[in-house]
């Protein structure tokens, strides 16, 4: 197989993963059609009966029969889920109950009536969407929908029969469907219907046969629905004949439609989702951020433009700059769009071409390789067209413009007969300059043009009238003018641009901050509390970090850092977006209503847990803003993943410590258990038994099975120690008789008086028994083994010293480790003496170190604290 031929790798395990994901999926079949009364309902109820009759498991979420005796007759034999009651405005309304569904969990629920809008208090707001979360949960969905609910089509649908349809879905709904089954009469055949009452009854059926049920109506849209069918058809064929991994048929091809405030911009979103489906393109919606901030009305129609963008599948993107054409084309530029589409403006072309403030005309001066397309707009609803927001004047600034030339022409009056007349016009073109840092547009040129009116009138020969007699001076009015009001125009365009800078320097900046105090704070407590710090700081808001518990579940207990105490109605908001994945609350598509915005915290397809912001009625959040704390969103889910993997490295360390632990327990215990055991047998078997190497062999066992023990002991905290009163040297001697070493082989040096030492005798001994023991084993036989006792303030200490190799450099600390066994150290015990002889004396309120000794040798030194002074009954 030749390399052009060999299927991508990655392309390839990206369809693998989306075949898994639709294995895991329910499947949609949507019965679609023109409009009411073409039989969807009846032929989605015939449909259920029959996977029913096959052993599937059906059940009605909800079905609208509109009084329809066929459509009733078909229900008889399903199982019913009982409708939602939901109280709004005093009255009862009854919606789909989606958590019962859920809950009862079938293999196919029935959802009538698709792009229905839900009651206020629902889940979602629209019904699709409680019908994706089903999808989700795996279980198979049939519903309705008409061709006039479809998002990308509701404008062609007005224009044709005038009506206005708010009840919509998107188009993804149609491009996700596993199956479109349509529903086709002709126009001739549904007013039949009509006319007998099948469709409405008595005067509703009348007046839908003159309005929206015309013959022209019903063929405009019968011919959209078949269309959109045949989209749907082709698609899939397509799909099919270029395989799961076939490069796309126009992968050339990226759009980039312009979105603003303008009432306008959700019809041309939608223009160019129709277009984008039909060339099978991807296609990104991108929003300017102006040097003068947008008013609330504004700002809000923006957002809903964004956002029905987002909804019809397109990336939204935000750009900013102080030129509308110029951000575009940056975006353009930046994303790799071939096409720019734009409203048509209105007036004549050349208005709109030749303006260098006009977004078209810049474009198609500039655009080089871009395509632009100009698409006419139908023209808004009058619903929704609203009152253009008007920005306030700034009588502020135009106050100050005539105030800063009045006391320019009085400052001129008076310095004129020593500085003459042409140089009063710099004084005025200097204070436009300066101005213009300050003030907007419209002050700027309103001053501008009033020093330059005022120089004329005051200053040029003949003074208090507007004449000018010289031509020098009339040439330099007229440069004056220009001057001043080019000056003014570039100063304001350049403070524009300053105030952009400034904002996204902000914006920068609070990130930048927010990178650099994560990276410093040493805990991930920290980071948490670093987190919420920048929020309230950056924009004002109180939140809550929901980070997941052990296993991976939702904990809907609140990091102690938060800034906002969650309610307990909303906690489960929070969950939901945690299992989803997805935002959720105010300024989302799901629960809209409640008391704050919900972020999960994902890193990949990970999720670390949820960030609750509160935000109330009048709060909107800028797309700017909303960017910049999905921003912050993902670094605290990056920091709560890298404390995780954190832990699950720490135990992971500690389970492969564990492992080498219990290996090398094993492995000693093993061989200290058969060698003394092997020596018992082999001088059992002998003719004479040898009591000696017996009675060695039975030591050695002893002694391994007691640090067992010991050390079992101490682990599990059973040690309880019994302090009395003992002299120093009797616990040397003691120690001495356990470790069973000839008296020759010790010096014990001790000063004539030692306080008596409150402690447990018996487990001091076994401590001392372990040092001696340990240096006649590891030191040099030839020498003996010192034993020094000495007293400081408060502490007896007990040195144990021998003249052999000595310890390893660097491993002094480690021989207290458990089962640890220095290079080179002679066959025999499990490595356990040492580290018990530490927990012991430690135990005590003491410590046990271990050093070389110059000249050779290694020296073991225990400081045992006195307990007090010892008082005799009287």
């Amino acid at each position: 197989m030749s390399d052009t031929d060999r299927p991508n790798p990655d392309a390839l395990l990206a369809s693998i993963q989306a075949a898994d994901a639709k294995s895991r999926r329910g499947r949609l079949k949507i019965f679609f059609g023109m409009c009411p009364g073409v039989g969807k309902t009846y032929a989605m109820l015939g449909a259920a009966r029959q996977a029913q009759h096959e052993g599937c498991e059906v059940v009605v979420g909800i079905v609208e029969t509109h009084g329809r005796v066929e459509t009733q007759a078909l229900l008889k034999g399903l199982p019913i889920v009982p409708r939602l009651q939901i109280e709004h405005r005093g009255a009862m309304l009854e919606e789909l109950d989606l958590d019962a569904i859920l809950l009862w969990h079938p293999r196919l629920a029935l959802i009538d009536e698709l792009a229905h809008h839900n009651a206020t208090g629902s889940r979602h707001p629209k019904r699709y969407q409680d019908v994706l979360e089903l999808l989700d949960a795996g279980i198979d969905v049939f519903t309705t929908l008409n061709v006039q609910h479809v998002e990308s089509r509701t404008d062609t649908v007005r224009q044709v029969t005038g009506v206005r349809v708010r009840e919509t879905v998107p188009d993804s709904i149609l491009d996700a469907a596993d199956e479109i089954v349509l529903l086709d009469l002709t126009p001739e055949q549904l007013r039949q219907r009509l006319k007998e009452g099948r469709v409405y009854f008595g005067a509703r059926a009348t007046a839908a046969s003159e309005n929206f049920f015309s013959e022209g109506n019903l063929t405009a849209l019968r011919e959209m629905a078949l269309r959109l069918t045949a989209e749907h058809v082709d698609r899939q064929l397509r799909t099919l004949r270029t395989g799961a991994v076939g490069e796309s048929w126009h992968a050339g091809d990226r759009l980039l439609v312009a979105v603003s405030a303008s009432a306008h911009s959700a019809e041309l979103v939608r223009w160019t989702r129709r277009y984008a489906g039909s060339l099978e393109a991807p296609w990104i919606a991108v929003a300017v951020e102006l040097p003068r901030p947008l008013g609330p009305v504004s700002e809000k129609r923006r957002m809903e433009n964004l956002a029905l963008a987002r909804q019809l599948g397109a990336e939204v993107v935000l750009s900013s700059g102080a030129h509308v054409g110029e951000a575009l084309l940056k975006a353009a530029q930046e994303h790799g769009a071939t096409q720019i589409i734009l409203g048509k403006p209105e007036g004549p072309p050349w208005r709109w071409i030749l303006r260098h403030r006009s977004p078209v005309g810049w474009l198609l001066r500039h655009s080089g390789g871009i395509d632009i397309q100009l698409v006419r707009t139908l023209g808004a609803a009058p619903e929704s067209r609203g009152k253009p927001e008007r920005t306030a004047p700034d009588w502020t600034g135009y106050a100050a413009a005539v105030g800063i030339v009045l006391a320019v022409t009085l400052f001129s009056s008076l310095a004129q007969r020593w500085i003459g007349y042409w140089s009063v016009a710099l004084i005025y073109l200097l204070a436009v300059m300066v101005a213009g840092t300050v003030l907007r547009r419209g002050p700027t040129l309103l001053l501008a043009t009033l020093s330059a009116l005022l120089w004329n009138y005051l200053f040029i020969p003949p003074i208090l009238t507007l004449y000018i007699r010289e031509p020098q001076d009339f040439m330099m009015f007229l440069m004056f003018f220009a001057a001043a009001l080019i000056f003014g125009h570039m100063t304001t365009r350049l403070r524009e641009r300053e105030r952009i800078e400034h904002r996204r320097e902000q914006r920068s900046t609070a990130l930048y901050q927010l990178t650099r105090e994560l990276a410093a704070a040493g805990s991930h407590d920290a980071a948490v509390r670093v987190v919420m710090t920048r929020l309230a700081k950056a924009f004002g808001l109180n939140a809550a970090a929901l980070l997941r518990g052990d296993g991976g579940v939702f904990d809907a207990t609140a990091h102690p850092a938060s800034t906002w105490a969650l309610p307990l109605k909303e906690e489960g908001v929070a969950a939901w977006a945690f299992q989803k994945r997805q935002p959720a609350g105010r300024t989302t598509a799901t629960l809209p209503d409640s008391a704050g915005l919900y972020l999960p915290l994902l890193v990949a397809d990970r999720i670390e847990g949820v960030l609750a912001i509160e935000l109330d009625a009048q709060t909107t959040l800028p797309p700017e803003q909303r960017e910049l704390i999905e921003t912050f969103a993902t670094q605290l889910a990056v920091v709560a993943e890298k404390e995780r993997l954190a832990d699950a490295h720490r135990n992971e360390q500690v389970i492969r410590e564990s492992e080498k632990l219990q290996k090398t327990l094993f492995d000693s215990v093993s061989h200290e258990l058969k060698t003394p055991i092997a020596a018992i047998s082999a001088a059992l078997d002998q003719p004479v038994v040898n009591h000696e190497e017996i009675r060695s062999a039975n030591e050695r066992l002893h002694r391994t099975v007691e640090h067992l023990l010991d050390a079992t002991r101490l682990e599990s905290g059973t040690l309880k120690l019994i302090m009395e009163w003992c002299d120093p040297a009797e616990l040397a001697a003691d120690g001495v008789k356990r470790a069973g070493v000839p008296a020759d082989q010790i010096e014990i040096v001790e000063p004539g008086e030692l306080p008596s030492i409150r402690v447990d005798a018996g487990l001091i001994g076994q401590a001392l028994a372990t040092l001696l023991h340990n240096a006649v084993t590891h030191g040099n036989s030839n020498t003996r083994i010192q034993l020094r006792i000495s007293r400081e303030k408060g502490v007896v200490s007990f040195e144990v010293a021998d003249r052999g190799p000595g310890l390893p450099p660097g491993l002094e600390e480690r021989v207290f480790e458990k089962f640890f066994r220095a290079p080179g150290s002679s066959p025999g015990g499990v490595g356990l003496g040492l580290s018990i002889a530490r927990r012991l004396v430690e135990a005590h309120g003491g410590t046990l170190r271990a050093e070389n000794r110059s000249g050779g040798g290694a020296r073991f030194i225990m400081h045992i604290p006195t307990g007090g002074e010892l008082h005799l009954p009287v």
